[in-house]
Formats: structure tokens, sequence, C-alpha cells
């Protein structure tokens, strides 16, 4: 279980948890918004992967959720400056209305289509 350094939580609490067999792991120290940016990447890998895929094995799994964290980090854009991607410099601007005209836009599929890539191709 991941909790927060509240007073709340007395080390009763922990105690009981521990005689149950469940493992306590603490939030980062002055991290107030961990766990919301922690719960909003699980909504998205639940919404957008675990909902549409059929977990076979642990293998398949961690397979899976590592694609995803590459797609998510690298490639799908997230709202914030100009929809860039984490891990990735901001796409020059295409300024030329010419040239949106003719875009050559490439897709490839990841983990059997259930995830897409675009990309335009020189």
């Amino acid at each position: 279980m991941i909790r927060d350094r509240d007073g709340k939580f007395p080390a009763l609490f922990d105690a009981v948890l521990n005689d149950s067999g469940i493992d306590v792991v603490l939030s980062g120290i002055q991290i107030p918004r961990m766990n919301s940016i922690v719960e909003r990447w699980i909504q998205t890998c639940r919404r957008e992967l675990l909902d549409r895929t059929l977990i076979w094995n642990q293998r398949h799994l961690l397979y899976t959720l590592r694609e995803f964290e590459q797609f998510y980090n690298g490639h799908r854009p997230h709202q914030g400056i100009a929809n860039a991607r984490p891990l990735q410099p901001l796409p020059p601007p295409i300024d030329d209305p010419d040239t949106s005209a003719h875009l050559n836009v490439r897709r490839r599929d990841r983990l059997g289509g259930i995830l897409h890539e675009y990309w335009n191709a020189a």
C-alpha cells in the first residue's frame, strides 16, 4: 500500500497492515503532487491499454507495460506546452500552407494495433 506521511496514520496502522502481509510504502518527502501524477498515469494506462488488452501472464504484462511506457514518454502528445512529448524536443512548426497540404503522414502500429504512432515521412 502506498500512503503519504500524514499524522493520521499512526505506527499501529502500519503494524496492522504488516501483520496482514501488506507492505507499506511511504510517499516522498515534500512531494504533495506525487500521488496525483501517479494516479493520472495509472488511469491513462488502464484506459488506453489494459482495458483493451487480454494479458496472458506476467511476462506479457511486463512487455506490454514497457511498450506503453516508451509510447507514453516518447511519442504520445501531452497537454502542456504545444502538446510536447516529455522526452522529445518540440517539432519545427509548419508555416507554409503548401507544405501542410502535401504531408506524407505514416503510421506505425504498436502492441498489435492498440497504440498508433504517426510521423511525417520526408
